[in-house]
């Protein structure tokens, strides 16, 4: 990492580093904490001019370079994600200023074909501060700050990744991108699996914006993503289905419907989607979303419905609940939010699925053994 450690530089940023990191010692002090944070205000206050430059006046490449240098050098990216919470409401907005600036920065005639040299740098050498931008949704003072931080960050999948298959405990040393291992499984108690608690346990303010990078987890580096769920498909949407789906919040509940429907309809999740509609037990759950009171659950619960009925290759055990509630259905669905005249698509959905489940046969088929049992199945194995 020659690039942050040249010499020649201006030396005032690291002045201001410096600085910085000794007040931020001082405001865990509660007796030093109040002039500390005062004077902290200043020198953040002064290392967002640097980064961003002022309506008159450009930011310098020089000067940023200068402080990323010594940010990096000082170990203060890491200080600040651990206290951003104690800082005064303009402190911790332009704490999020510097930080997204910083990973965002490259220097001149560094190539746009590589990440950032910093997002280089914490995924090889400090993870542990994208870890603890994780930890800020414990506090409500660092949960948004944090939150904004940490999606300008994920727009790197070398980030995605260290937080999906990071399992440090606090004070630990958190995982090295090299030393992820993509096919083990997660045991469920690393940072990602906290945001399923932080969602649904935490304040509206900060389940809302916790779900906003939960979401960006799961949706922005398909080819992770999917090979993360498929190798904790048991372990996720067990939680995604006990937890989110039966939140008692409203909106939680609902975003996370939606959010199921979007992983399951992305081609990149085919294997996943697959996998999740063979299950009895995930039809019973969205079979009981089409009947909540609440209008938008039953809608969005009706995007997952739709493709359990319209798999051609039902298991046994959903066409056995789709066969045994045939009548059912065929009562419910043509009256289901029959108000929604407006959406033609949701309409011709509707009646597809009225149509799928007419044509569904008297007992289930074992479409596998069927396969088998097949006559070009016995031509092939005797050719």
């Amino acid at each position: 990492m020659a690039f942050f450690f040249n010499r020649g530089r201006s030396r005032q940023p690291a002045d201001i580093v410096r600085t910085t990191k000794e007040l931020l010692l001082r405001i865990h002090d509660s007796q030093n904490a109040p002039k500390a944070e005062e004077e902290l205000a200043k020198q953040l206050s002064q290392m967002k001019v640097i980064v961003q430059g002022t309506p008159e006046v450009s930011a310098s490449v020089d000067q940023v370079h200068a402080l990323v240098q010594a940010a990096l050098q000082e170990d203060l990216l890491f200080d600040l994600s651990k206290s951003i919470h104690l800082l005064p409401f303009e402190a911790r907005k332009d704490t999020q200023t510097i930080f997204s600036h910083i990973l965002r920065f490259r220097p001149n005639s560094y190539g746009l074909e590589k990440d950032p040299p910093v997002i280089s740098y914490l995924v090889h050498h400090r993870p542990e501060i994208i870890v603890e931008l994780c930890r800020g949704y414990m506090q409500s003072q660092s949960a948004m700050p944090c939150g904004v931080i940490l999606r300008e960050a994920l727009k790197f999948d070398v980030i995605t990744a260290i937080v999906l298959y990071d399992q440090s405990s606090e004070g630990e040393s958190a995982i090295r991108l090299s030393d992820v291992k993509p096919n083990q499984p997660q045991r469920g108690d690393g940072v990602f699996w906290r945001f399923f608690d932080w969602i649904d346990k935490s304040s509206f303010e900060v389940s809302a914006d916790a779900f906003t990078t939960f979401r960006e987890i799961l949706t922005h580096h398909k080819s992770l993503v999917t090979s993360y769920l498929a190798t904790n498909f048991e372990l996720f949407f067990g939680r995604f289905n006990n937890i989110l789906i039966h939140s008692d919040s409203y909106v939680t509940k609902r975003q996370s419907i939606k959010l199921l429907g979007e992983i399951l309809l992305d081609r990149a999740n085919y294997n996943v989607m697959m996998a999740y509609v063979e299950s009895g037990d995930n039809l019973k759950l969205c079979m009981k979303l089409l009947r909540d009171d609440r209008k938008m659950v039953q809608y969005e619960g009706f995007h997952v419905f739709k493709v359990f009925v319209a798999n051609p290759t039902k298991s046994v055990a959903v066409q056995r609940i789709l066969i045994n509630n045939r009548d059912r259905l065929l009562r419910f669905l043509p009256k289901f939010l029959e108000d929604r005249t407006d959406d033609d698509q949701f309409m011709d959905e509707k009646s597809f699925l009225v149509r799928q489940i007419e044509l569904l046969p008297k007992e289930p088929v074992d479409r596998a053994r069927s396969n088998r049992d097949s006559p070009s199945a016995h031509t092939a194995a005797v050719g």
